[in-house]
């Protein structure tokens, strides 16, 4: 049941990060990068306090400063800052399409970091999404786009922060690691900030895309920390391939996207290794 609670947990997450994704992409029209961040850190980080606040919790923790969240928040930094620029520069599909080579290397970090077992057919599934991943980016070939490098920066650092969650002290709240992963959003604006436009007074319309996007965030947060730190995370993980559905629909929809064959081709082999990979857990889970 914990599996089955973190699996749909991360369904809602990735439903509401695609979301999230589209309210940005929108600001990003308007707005520098890091203007973006620090708004829809600040934000968050509201939201969050105010729940923590509610809840009774505290707002600052000694706990922060142990080693894995000092890698998580260096973690989150690093994948928010990369992928905003990913889907700010590039189309929307193709840089959640190259996201959802995420699972892929968190199955490989739980071998790793947490002693899980992967077996030599999931590990031929890892590769083959990692290959799905270059018939995306298709490095050399003219479609090739250098701000695509920013996706896969991105993945690799949301990897990151994913398996730090789950070595959080288990005396933290999802609402504390919530406030500190906004906080880092905050650090990454700050970082991005001298390199982009100057900052201007954002309008009505991206005022709107930027508090939708905190909203929406909030839910993807939360709900995203409660899924890796519930269940098996080789099973719960490859449910982030929800995301490019959604993604897919949304920039065809609301940014008249069209994927072109090696995209579509790229994207269902990343899902089909990742599905394989769920499939793998599942069974030898009940072989067990």
């Amino acid at each position: 049941m914990d599996t089955l609670r973190g699996s749909l947990l991360m369904v809602l997450a990735m439903a509401a990060f695609a979301l999230e994704d589209m309210f940005i992409k929108s600001a990003a029209q308007s707005l520098p990068v890091g203007q973006i961040l620090i708004l829809f850190g600040v934000g968050g980080m509201a939201i969050f306090a105010v729940m923590a606040r509610a809840q009774g919790q505290r707002l600052w923790s000694p706990v922060y400063y142990t080693r894995a969240l000092v890698v998580r928040s260096i973690s989150e930094v690093a994948g928010r800052l990369c992928f905003t620029l990913a889907i700010a520069l590039t189309p929307l599909s193709s840089a959640s399409a190259i996201l959802q080579a995420t699972p892929l290397v968190v199955s490989a970090g739980a071998v790793v970091f947490f002693n899980e077992h992967v077996g030599l057919r999931r590990w031929l599934a890892i590769a083959a999404g990692f290959i799905g991943v270059l018939m995306i980016l298709r490095p050399g070939a003219n479609g090739f786009e250098l701000a695509s490098l920013f996706a896969v920066a991105g993945t690799l650092g949301f990897a990151g922060r994913d398996l730090a969650t789950r070595a959080a002290p288990s005396g933290l709240s999802n609402t504390q690691l919530g406030l500190v992963g906004f906080a880092m959003l905050v650090a990454a604006g700050l970082i991005a900030l001298p390199f982009g436009d100057q900052m201007v007074m954002p309008d009505v319309a991206t005022s709107v895309s930027l508090g939708a996007a905190t909203l929406v965030g909030v839910v993807a947060y939360q709900a995203l920390t409660g899924a890796m730190r519930t269940g098996e995370i080789s099973v719960v993980a490859p449910f982030r391939y929800t995301r490019l559905i959604f993604a897919m629909v949304l920039g065809v929809v609301v940014f008249h996207e069209r994927p072109d064959l090696w995209t579509l081709i790229g994207s269902a082999v990343i899902v089909v290794s990742g599905g394989f990979t769920l499939l793998r857990s599942n069974r030898r889970g009940a072989e067990t």
